[in-house]
């Protein structure tokens, strides 16, 4: 899954209409951005993504949710 997210957002969330799975995305200073793969109630943590500009996180956030999460 490819997202377009800026920088500035703190907050996004995408679902995969596929697998049924939700992607969330957060970050407190918006250079670190943490990814959770699961639902709602329930979710793992698929790793972070450290950018310095909208280019530099959409050019590194895509996500394989097809991984056993």
């Amino acid at each position: 899954m490819k997202f377009d997210l800026s920088i500035e957002d703190n907050f996004a969330s995408f679902i995969d209409e596929k697998t049924e799975k939700s992607v969330f995305i957060d970050s407190f200073d918006n250079q670190e951005f943490e990814v959770r793969i699961g639902t709602v109630r329930e979710s793992q943590s698929a790793g972070s993504i450290t950018a310095h500009s909208t280019e530099e996180f959409n050019s590194r956030g895509q996500i394989n949710i097809l991984a056993p999460y």
